[in-house]
């Protein structure tokens, strides 16, 4: 699958390998991106083009996110986003390093108290760090097709 933009860099819809290939070489379309690849055609706008309506549905894990983009007929793309691990142990190793710096008694950084209160909606860095990257690749993939809506399951679990 090769993503497909238009003139005014304006999502399409994806196209195969083969169709893309020969667009390449009559001179339709330019490479825009190697990673993931992507054409953009020079004489074709948006409004020209018929775009079909595309889903984006989401399965949201502890571990990876579940991705599937469809069209009513058929399956575009199937994958899964591998979450960052690690979070809460690198903020549990800077904080110690914090609290070395401040036993060592240098006037380097003072302990300090008035930092306690959490903001509304706050959310674990662990958690939060599941929603940006999930939210990043949304925002990718709006990008590179032309994405009608976005779902996503929702499961109840104990925390």
């Amino acid at each position: 699958m090769v993503f497909v933009l238009d003139k005014h860099k304006k999502p399409l819809m994806p196209c195969k390998e083969k169709r893309a290939r020969q667009m390449l070489e009559k001179q339709r379309a330019v490479i825009h991106k190697m990673f993931p690849f992507t054409i953009r055609l020079k004489d074709r706008t948006q409004k020209e083009s018929k775009l079909q309506d595309i889903r984006l549905k989401l399965d949201p894990g502890a571990k990876t996110t579940g991705v599937a983009i469809l069209t009513n007929e058929n399956v575009i793309l199937l994958g899964e986003l591998q979450h960052k691990t690690m979070i809460k142990k690198n903020l549990e190793s800077r904080r110690a390093l914090r609290r070395g710096r401040r036993s060592r008694q240098t006037r380097y950084r003072k302990p300090r108290f008035l930092n306690r209160k959490r903001n509304k909606g706050w959310l674990p860095p662990s958690l939060e760090a599941r929603v940006d990257q999930t939210l990043h690749l949304v925002e990718k993939f709006k990008k590179l097709m032309p994405i009608t809506s976005i779902s996503s399951e929702h499961v109840k679990f104990d925390t």
